[in-house]
């Protein structure tokens, strides 16, 4: 269900100065890119542009994100945490966010670090991909991945051929270490393909999530 703007007002405890902190986070990968305020107004544009706006106290004006950069943020959903007071932006984000040119505002050194190992999630192949998207539009010198797209949907497809019987042949011969790496390989080579192709990953994606849903015939009933 969709709220109405003056409904999603109503779910917002905003401060004496009319201002609530809005956490942004990429809603494909999860990870916190910037930390804003909003108002009102703020909120309003944001529903009523699908980008988000924030507003700067040292400025004391409404602004979008990525109004000069181009790195604008598309939002996905909004929400609030249990109190009401913080905002939650999930967002498709389009660029780097930080000012700097980084991700995320937060790519910075870890101060401290806790005793627990830091976990590899699935948010590396979010990462991957956008770096593989930025050398078609900026190809390097040097560059692999500049290279499988100046060979073309050709080269990339025997390489994914290659790699999907590396990934077969380490399976097969029960090595878990080769075959983590070979399916590495194969996952960065269907990334390249995708973006050779011009099929934006999401809809990978959207599919998976349609089929984990659908209820899958029984096998002993499928006629050969």
């Amino acid at each position: 269900m969709t709220s109405t703007v003056d409904e999603v007002l109503a779910q917002i405890r905003f401060d004496e100065r009319g201002l609530a902190p809005a956490i942004v986070q990429d809603a494909a990968t999860g990870q916190v890119r910037m930390l804003g305020y909003i108002n009102a107004e703020a909120i309003r544009r944001t529903l009523e542009t699908g980008l988000i706006h924030f507003w700067s106290r040292s400025r004391g004006r409404l602004w979008m994100k990525g109004e000069t950069s181009g790195h604008t943020l598309e939002l996905v959903e909004l929400r609030t945490d249990c109190d009401g007071d913080t905002v939650l932006f999930r967002v498709r984000p389009h660029g780097p966010t930080c000012h700097l040119g980084w991700e995320s505002c937060f790519d910075t050194e870890p101060l401290a670090r806790g005793p627990a190992p830091q976990p590899v999630t699935v948010q590396v192949i979010e990462e991957v991909a956008r770096v593989i998207a930025a050398r078609r539009r900026e190809p390097r010198a040097g560059s692999y991945t500049s290279y499988l797209f100046q060979e073309g949907i050709d080269k990339i497809g025997k390489k994914i051929g290659e790699e999907s019987a590396e990934v077969i042949i380490a399976a097969k011969n029960a090595d878990p270490n080769a075959l983590a790496n070979e399916a590495a390989d194969l996952l960065y080579h269907l990334l390249v393909l995708l973006e050779a192709a011009g099929v934006d990953r999401g809809q990978v994606w959207a599919v998976l999530r349609e089929r984990r849903g659908r209820p899958q015939p029984d096998q002993d009933s499928v006629s050969s």
